[in-house]
């Protein structure tokens, strides 16, 4: 493992105007503890509406990032994981970990996502794309007769697993569409897979691999209850690592891992999500570019399942973007 210049100037950005703030500041939190045994970071603040701040004063991006080397990028969602912090990034030539802008902006695209997934022999449920100027009842209608009951309705471009809606009927279709368009400009719809919840994170250039697999997590979620963003923050859905996985449900999760990761360009480190049903096998659902590292993450646990410390992964991917940039 080397290990970074003591005099490295590291900023870590947290906060952000995403419905994910809150636990961007706690792994922001995380990020900055880890750091302090090393270094010396600077703690950026991003508050809701777009403000930047350092030491508690809000400065341009510009005055800011002047007296930073190295940015740990530790906001999640929109702003964050969509490519719009890269671009002021990128703008001012300052090195960050995670995936660039462009990157970052199809992988949080879930529709462009599932469809670079298959043509790469990935696996992903029946799905169709509804947009704000399609005529809801229709759409919902079409929807309704051509796909397996139940769904899930959730954003074409939202992080983690907000605004995710299971619908059992055609009025639940149509008014979790409605719901769902009426703060974004579409909507995923497509068949809900019964089976085993999962996670796996990748790293870059780990462990002698250009892209090193976690072990894939199982998660289970409160019995009766679908797995959503709430019971991923609550404490309310149990966390097993390494998953209850067969060796071939193993294999084939750290195989779409690694692909999903490669295809799309991603930088540094992923986590991907998948539902493994016990007949028709693993599906991939969607891909996390800047997943949550507080001390109760998903990846966090996969880090510690295999014995390498948040301090140290954070010290490796540091270490790819001071060098290299992810802005190159």
């Amino acid at each position: 493992m080397k290990t970074l210049p003591t005099s490295l100037r590291i900023g870590v950005v947290r906060g952000g105007p995403s419905l994910e703030y809150d636990v961007s500041l706690k792994t922001g939190a995380n990020v900055l503890k880890h750091l302090s045994e090393t270094h010396t970071p600077i703690d950026i603040f991003i508050s809701k509406d777009g403000k930047w701040h350092v030491n508690g004063v809000e400065k341009t991006p510009e005055r800011i990032l002047k007296n930073v080397d190295v940015v740990f990028n530790a906001l999640h969602g929109a702003y964050g994981e969509d490519g719009g912090v890269q671009e002021v990034l990128n703008h001012l030539g300052v090195p960050y970990t995670g995936s660039g802008r462009f990157e970052s902006a199809v992988a949080m695209n879930k529709w462009v996502t599932k469809e670079m997934a298959q043509e790469v022999g990935i696996k992903t449920p029946i799905g169709m794309l509804v947009r704000q100027t399609d005529s809801l009842s229709q759409k919902a209608k079409e929807i309704f007769l051509a796909m397996p009951h139940p769904l899930i309705v959730k954003p074409r471009d939202s992080g983690s697993s907000i605004g995710l809606k299971k619908v059992d009927s055609y009025s639940e279709l149509l008014s979790a569409l409605e719901e769902v368009l009426s703060e974004h400009k579409a909507a995923v719809v497509e068949e809900y897979i019964v089976g085993k919840e999962a996670t796996c994170g990748v790293i870059d250039n780990f462990r002698g691999k250009q892209i090193y697999t976690l072990p894939p997590l199982e998660i289970v979620p409160p019995t009766g209850k679908l797995f959503d963003y709430d019971s991923k923050y609550d404490g309310s859905s149990k966390e097993i690592c390494p998953g209850n996985f067969t060796a071939e449900e193993k294999k084939t999760i750290e195989k779409f891992s690694a692909l999903i990761h490669k295809r799309l360009g991603l930088s540094h480190y992923s986590r991907s999500d998948f539902i493994v049903s016990p007949r028709r096998g693993v599906y991939f659902l969607e891909v996390n570019t800047l997943p949550g590292l507080t001390s109760e993450s998903l990846l966090s646990k996969s880090l510690e399942a295999v014995g390498v410390s948040v301090k140290d992964f954070l010290q490796h991917t540091l270490h790819m973007a001071h060098k290299t940039g992810a802005w190159i």
